[in-house]
């Protein structure tokens, strides 16, 4: 729905952004000061601190409040204030530009309906200026006037501002923002700001002001679709209350609506507001409220309140625009926290589409598989549960999120689509996470270790212990064995050949796939035929997992003696046909990375030969790291 509210009668939402002592507080300053919007006391309070402190007013200390802030000269936090001009209300959000602080400036933006951007004539155009150029893309803000600084500083040249004219245009082009505005002022002597100065005379555009007064705002969030997050569920007395703020749209009583991502319809029995007064029959956007329904049904924080004509999205799978705040780069599959209005979810990246480098505004090439510290990245994410949301063209409030590694904000983005999830796969093909990329997250290479040899011979005993140990030091191994193997997967197969070389193949791939989701894979069979376990190197190898055959040997009379699953003793009876190593042949291992000689050997001296052998090849450093890149199979 389209506002039809005139011009001047709509509040604009501006966000003040720039480079730390670019001057922006002071413009603020000085535009509060121009339209009277501070009051005596503010007023006489900050020329009562410069007199105090014997330094030349300041118009910054108008809005910079904070003792810190007025010590070091920065702006912290995102500060309000309000101010009329031209019977229009207008309302300031003043963002930091300190790079501490850039977190702050995105949930600033977030509010806006467009941007001035405040850049220092006498410096130039700095990299900061370019992270703030694309936080300000990144949110969706279309409407940016360039706000040059301080031309008392290089005489009101007129060729200054045609050079950095073309360069802003040229920034801002890259970005995908054709539309600017761009206005020459000194906020410190107060030229151009409100009326046209003759310091310009050169320049045929309007004041600061009155560009702003031309802007639109953005649409009403009244006459957009219904979105209540669920913030909390109460209860009080008799009545069971879903609590949580209207971002968009309007609610009334007796009306269905519908809950998402569950799909579940209710009508509203009641609305209430705090402090107590009669219930409204209705709300509007902007409003926290907390309503009652008809129906007994589950409902949660989290979950989204629309109408069913106009729902939101709801998927796993979503492409999205990121700006990458934490000190670790973000990873292809690594698990972070994500959080959309009251919803929260685990959430990995699938793929990494598109990086754009911070400083120099270009795409990488090749597309790096990590996202570092101030870089914009297009990515496909996938959460661990259903999420409501929109595209964030079509409503904001619902279409930004935030990404957290361990509790700490790493990141924001906007949801640009939601992908169906066989989407996804179709263009994924093989996984785009290497093995390195595994190894590096898990601190270990992976692996397949095959231990062959006669029942009896400690095979199973030597991987138990083996597993154990690994995991203790840090590295993710599990056990293939054989016998659960026949209890399982291999539950149809018989004894013969044909079965058991059909045994050694499905134990491979088994022990192929754990390898490569990372895992340190020990399988204990005794695959006592030479050409099947050469065929398990084969599956495992051809897809680049590092596979060592390990003979664990033990005469057969010490394994008739130990017979710890009483197997020989069955076969003696003829109960087990075709028993390895009596009716039927084991071939020993003409060639084997590690011989583990158990029938003369301690358990505990073959566990320390075990990890003395393993634990070199997984074990993580930078010359492995570079020898996984060149090939992923070999031997290090």
């Amino acid at each position: 729905m389209k506002n039809d509210l005139p011009l001047e009668a709509r509040s604009l939402n501006v966000i003040f952004a720039g480079h730390v002592d670019h001057g922006k507080s002071t413009l603020i300053g000085r535009i509060l000061w121009e339209t009277d919007s501070i009051p005596k006391e503010k007023k006489e309070t900050v020329i009562a601190y410069c007199k105090k402190n014997n330094i030349d007013f300041e118009y910054a200390f108008l809005l910079d409040s904070l003792a810190e802030e007025r010590s070091q000269n920065i702006t912290i936090d995102v500060s309000e204030v309000h101010f009329f001009y031209g019977k229009r209300r207008f309302r300031i959000i003043d963002a930091p530009g300190h790079l501490e602080f850039l977190k702050n400036m995105i949930s600033g933006a977030a509010k806006a309906d467009c941007a001035v951007l405040v850049i220092d004539v006498s410096a130039g155009i700095g990299e900061q200026t370019k992270r703030h150029a694309l936080i300000l893309s990144l949110l969706g803000i279309k409407q940016i006037v360039i706000a040059m600084n301080k031309f008392d500083l290089v005489n009101y040249d007129r060729q200054t501002y045609e050079r950095l004219s073309t360069e802003c245009k040229s920034l801002f082009k890259k970005l995908g923002l054709d539309s600017l505005s761009i206005v020459p002022l000194s906020a410190k002597a107060g030229e151009n700001i409100i009326g046209r100065s003759q310091r310009f005379s050169w320049y045929d555009g309007g004041s600061l002001l009155e560009v702003l007064l031309g802007l639109e705002s953005s649409d009403s969030a009244e006459c957009s679709p219904l979105r209540l997050p669920i913030q909390d569920v109460y209860r009080f007395d008799n009545r069971r209350l879903l609590a949580g703020r209207i971002e968009s749209g309007k609610i009334e009583c007796g009306e269905l609506v519908c809950f998402f991502p569950s799909g579940k319809k209710s009508r509203i029995k009641a609305i209430h507001h705090w402090p107590a007064e009669s219930s409204p029959l209705k709300v509007t956007a902007g409003k926290s409220t907390a309503i009652q329904i008809e129906d007994e049904i589950f409902i949660e924080r989290g979950e989204i309140i629309a109408h069913e004509d106009s729902p939101p999205l709801v998927g796993t799978d979503f492409c999205a625009r990121l700006f990458w705040l934490g000190d670790s780069p973000l990873i292809v599959g690594a698990p972070y926290t994500f959080r959309l209005a009251t919803g929260q979810s685990v959430a990995r990246v699938l793929q990494v589409n598109r990086v754009i480098d911070a400083c120099t505004l270009e795409d990488l090439q090749p597309v790096p598989m990590e996202v570092k510290k101030n870089e914009i990245a297009e990515i496909i994410l996938r959460t661990s549960a259903p999420i409501a949301c929109d595209p964030f063209e079509k409503i904001p409030m619902t279409g930004r999120f935030i990404l957290a590694d361990k509790d700490r904000i790493s990141g924001g983005g906007i949801i640009l689509k939601v992908l169906p999830s066989k989407a996804v796969h179709e263009t994924q093909g093989r996984s785009r996470i290497t093995q390195l990329q595994r190894a590096k997250f898990l601190g270990h290479r992976s692996g397949v270790f095959w231990m062959t040899g006669l029942s009896g011979s400690g095979k199973t005993t030597l991987s138990n212990r083996l597993e154990q140990l690994l995991f203790h030091r840090g590295i993710f191994a599990y056990v293939i064995d054989g016998d659960e193997l026949r209890t399982g997967l291999s539950k149809d197969l018989g004894f013969d050949v044909e079965s058991r070389r059909e045994n050694i193949r499905r134990a491979a791939e088994m022990a192929k796939t754990l390898a490569k989701s990372g895992l340190v894979v020990i399988v204990a069979l005794i695959s006592p035929f030479e050409a099947d376990r050469k065929n398990a190197r084969a599956i495992c190898e051809k897809e680049g997992i590092l596979f060592k055959e390990i003979y664990v040997d033990a005469p057969l009379d010490i394994c008739k003696a130990r017979d710890p699953k009483f197997l020989y003793l069955k076969a003696s009876k003829g109960e087990i046909p075709q028993m390895t190593g009596l009716d039927s042949p084991y071939e020993p291992p003409q060639y084997c990375d590690l011989h583990l000689l158990t029938g003369s050997e301690s358990i505990e001296s073959c566990l320390g030969k075990l990890l003395d052998f393993i634990i070199p090849l997984v074990r993580l450093t930078p010359d492995k790291e570079r020898d996984i890149l060149e090939d992923p199979a070999a031997e290090i």
